[in-house]
């Protein structure tokens, strides 16, 4: 211990001697240890850490698929068909989380986010409330499902942990509930509903007999002893029997059961996977430029080492001293590592909420915390225990003779090339993926859309469906609404729609038009259905191909179905000398076609699908309430959307002061809101290959400092005897260019037999992305020769005469 506490003050007295290269060091393993750091906290936030639940290993999310391959949810009669037939599994229950209810506090009406389920749904989590019970058996039946349990976030914010909050009666949606139970902290489903309200399913006749509308999840526990391969096993019995009894619905189907982790997780993991090799490489750079940094520093040392050998200081005693020195550096690195996490986290925090499920539970924290110690340990290790034994096993009388040369061989010339090499190399390969990120996120956020995003509005509104039952909300709400948004000033047009376009899709019927041949059996064509009024084509500026628009005064009730379908639609389901306009659909929604319009794009990264739009007022009685319970205004303007937002807050409030006014979204924030996860992949990796290419400038621009420090001898020497000052340069380039050229290939090289692993962040085509890749290349040697500019200047200014008076 007396020998560790003289290598620490030591070490301490010679990171104090040599402040810039301390500095330097810390930085470097701060920058590495620190993205490490937030790459860990994502990834045990994601994927490592533990779901709340009574072992969720065993929650199962069914997921069925249909004859065509698609996922198809559960409609409410197979639901039951499932939870009566089944032999595997304890509780298999049933949620929707689509839309929010209206919540009238205190403070005024809010919007919720909305979990109805099954009787069974906290059967399935095994997980008590920590105040009141949840659902009784048959408590989701009519008449009894007037009830509530809150969320733990919920009841602190709206209720003020109130134990006396059980029991309360409370308006949601227009209509009293009575509040039952309170779910522990950290209890979420889905995960990413922060202070959600659970209540039992609310669901018409028609929705309880509609074994063809499929619209419910579902989730289930397995019975002990069960494993998941019996459970599939179980469950693809089960389908093949109602296959038999209902063939038009359910013969076909299929079963994919996977654990609810992997549910929550899932396009992300991937990626998210990714993201820790790509710190890893960050961090591979730094290490390698602590290792660049202590063989130069160690050259300078070698005198002294040298003399502490000859005096008898073993090798072992020596390297030992230098490793505590490299540790003293990790320890402050991982200090400044953590700072750098804590900050880096919080600046991408609005983007880890949106995009990821737990994304809001990443935080620097003691598992964290841990990392950065062990990532400090094993990189000061990785970087120091080279060049501390290539140091401490110098030869005393070599060194002691080369004087001013030290440092200057060969090999320690070709050692320190290769670091920068492996440096260059391991920032291509970040730079590559991080460029291809960009260019897509750039290329989607470019996507033609089939309508001009500019100058457009969304407004959420969401009746409280107590409030209207039994009333006309056209009429009494969504009219006046819209008569008042027209009079704002500065407002075009305004319309709504059930589902804004990019933001939400796959609401979908079955097509068949008279006339043409039927549909093979189980062989479904579907088209994404919408309810709009006819306002809404002009507000997003949609073009009439041929035919006519629906009308306010000619579609009605009264009158017959008109449907207005898309370009895509045609295309789908007629030949191409066939006039759409006038043939009808004879399923799913019966309609006329009365008009063509041009295709607008319903998912950013699919070409628009066939759609067809019916007008509000001619949804029958029985589907209205489900219908414009949720619709979304879209407000064209004049001049900033944003501007308008007082006044359709006043608007709305007019209109129905119940009505939560939700924030409005322009169409940029809607697309922007969709592409999070992409936005969320280009920050972090565009911030990992910032870095690591500024790691790798920075250590190119230290070797050539530093050799050109140890070359100052030999340059008067050359300038002496007649070499001009244009070639210093010269040389120190070419050697420069070899060692970026050699990192640059490799690099190209790592990146190609890496494609496969890269290709869950971002797929690689040869083709396609060449010479986007070459130039990134090109990006990374340029600057890579700019940074040596000042040593090459500073080498050719050497003054021969100062040289040679010194010897």
């Amino acid at each position: 211990m007396t020998g560790l506490f003289q290598d620490i003050r030591y070490g301490l007295r010679t990171m104090r001697k040599a402040p810039g290269f301390s500095v330097a060091a810390i930085v470097t393993l701060a920058l590495a240890i620190g993205v490490t750091t937030v790459a860990f906290s994502v990834l045990d936030a994601v994927l490592i850490r533990s779901l709340p639940y009574d072992h969720p290993e065993r929650i199962l999310a069914l997921g069925p698929i249909s004859p065509q391959g698609y996922g198809q949810p559960a409609s409410y009669p197979e639901y039951l068909d499932w939870r009566r037939e089944n032999q595997v599994f304890s509780a298999l229950a049933g949620f929707s989380s689509y839309g929010s209810i209206n919540f009238e506090g205190p403070a005024g009406p809010v919007a919720l986010p909305s979990v109805s389920t099954t009787d069974n749904f906290f059967d399935v989590f095994g997980v008590r409330p920590v105040l009141g019970r949840t659902f009784a058996p048959g408590e989701d039946q009519p008449g009894k499902n007037d009830v509530a349990v809150l969320s733990h976030e919920l009841w602190q914010q709206a209720f003020g942990a109130r134990k006396t909050a059980i029991g309360e009666t409370v308006k949601l949606d227009g209509r009293p509930y009575t509040v039952i139970g309170v779910m522990p902290a950290g209890f979420r489903y889905p995960v990413g509903n922060r202070s959600a309200i659970y209540t039992p399913l609310h669901i018409s006749k028609e929705q309880a007999e509609a074994r063809g509308s499929h619209w419910l999840q579902t989730l289930a526990r397995l019975k002990p002893g069960v494993s998941r391969a019996q459970a599939q096993a179980g469950m693809e019995r089960v389908l093949a029997d109602l296959g038999r009894t209902y063939p038009e619905n359910s013969k076909g189907r299929r079963m994919e059961l996977r654990e609810v982790a992997a549910n929550i997780v899932g396009d992300t993991g991937q990626p998210i996977e990714r993201l820790l090799f790509a710190a890893l490489t960050l961090l591979a750079i730094g290490c390698v430029n602590v290792a660049g940094l202590l063989l130069a520093r160690g050259v300078k040392r070698e005198r002294e080492v040298a003399l502490r050998s000859a005096l008898g200081a073993g090798r072992w005693r020596m390297a030992r001293q230098m490793l505590t020195e490299t540790f003293l550096l990790a320890i402050a690195g991982a200090a400044g590592g953590a700072l750098l996490a804590y900050l880096l986290l919080d600046l991408v925090r609005n983007l880890l909420v949106s995009a990821l499920a737990r994304g809001a539970e990443a935080q620097v924290n003691g598992a964290a915390l841990l990392v950065a110690l062990l990532l400090a340990f094993v990189s000061s290790l990785a970087a120091g225990l080279a060049p501390a034994l290539r140091l401490s096993s110098a030869e005393p009388n070599r060194a002691l003779k080369t004087g001013g040369s030290a440092g200057a061989s060969r090999g320690q010339h070709r050692l320190r090339g290769a670091f920068i090499a492996t440096q260059v190399a391991l920032a291509l390969v970040l730079v590559v993926v991080s460029g291809l990120l960009l260019r897509s996120l750039a290329r989607l956020r470019g996507t033609d859309l089939g309508f001009n995003p500019n100058g457009l509005l969304a407004v959420e509104i969401d009746l409280s469906k107590g409030s209207y039952e039994g009333r006309d909300a056209m009429a009494k709400f969504y009219q006046p609404l819209l008569d008042r948004v027209r009079a704002i000033p500065g407002v075009k047009e305004a319309g709504l729609i059930q589902m804004l376009p990019i933001q939400n899709c796959w609401t979908n019927a079955d097509v068949h038009i008279a006339g043409h041949p039927p549909d093979p059996p189980n062989q479904e064509r579907l088209a994404e259905l919408r309810f709009s009024t006819p306002g809404y084509f002009p507000t997003l500026g949609i073009s009439l191909v041929r035919g006519r628009m629906l009308d306010e005064k000619t579609d009605s009730l009264t009158s017959r179905p008109v449907a207005v379908v898309n370009e895509a639609f045609v295309r789908k389901f007629f030949s191409k000398d066939e006039d759409p306009v006038g043939k009808h659909i004879d399923n799913g929604w019966a309609a006329t076609i009365v008009g063509v319009v041009r295709s607008v794009r319903q998912d950013i990264n699919l070409p628009p699908m066939a759609e067809m739009d019916v007008s509000v007022s001619q949804i029958p009685a029985k589907y209205s309430p489900m219908v414009l319970s949720t619709m979304q205004l879209v407000v064209r303007t004049n001049g900033a959307p944003e501007a308008l937002i007082p006044a359709l807050r006043q608007a709305v409030h007019e209109t129905d002061p119940g009505i939560p006014f939700r924030q409005p979204l322009t169409m940029r924030d809607v697309v922007a809101d969709v592409l999070v996860f992409q936005r969320l992949l280009n920050w972090l990796f565009g911030t990992f290959a910032a870095f690591g290419v500024l790691l790798a400038i920075v250590g190119l621009y230290g070797l050539v400092s530093h050799e050109v420090e140890l070359s100052r001898h030999d340059i008067g020497v050359r300038l002496a005897l007649g070499a001009s000052r244009r070639s210093v340069p010269a040389a120190i380039y070419r050697r420069v260019g070899l060692m970026l050229a050699s990192g640059v290939t490799a690099g190209l090289v790592i990146t190609w037999a890496a494609r496969k692993l890269i290709a869950s962040v971002i797929v690689i085509d040869a083709g396609k992305d060449a010479w986007a890749i070459a130039g990134l290349a090109a990006g990374l040697l340029v600057a890579g020769l700019l940074a040596v500019l000042g040593p090459a200047r500073r080498a050719a200014s050497v003054d021969p005469m100062e040289i040679l008076r010194c010897e």
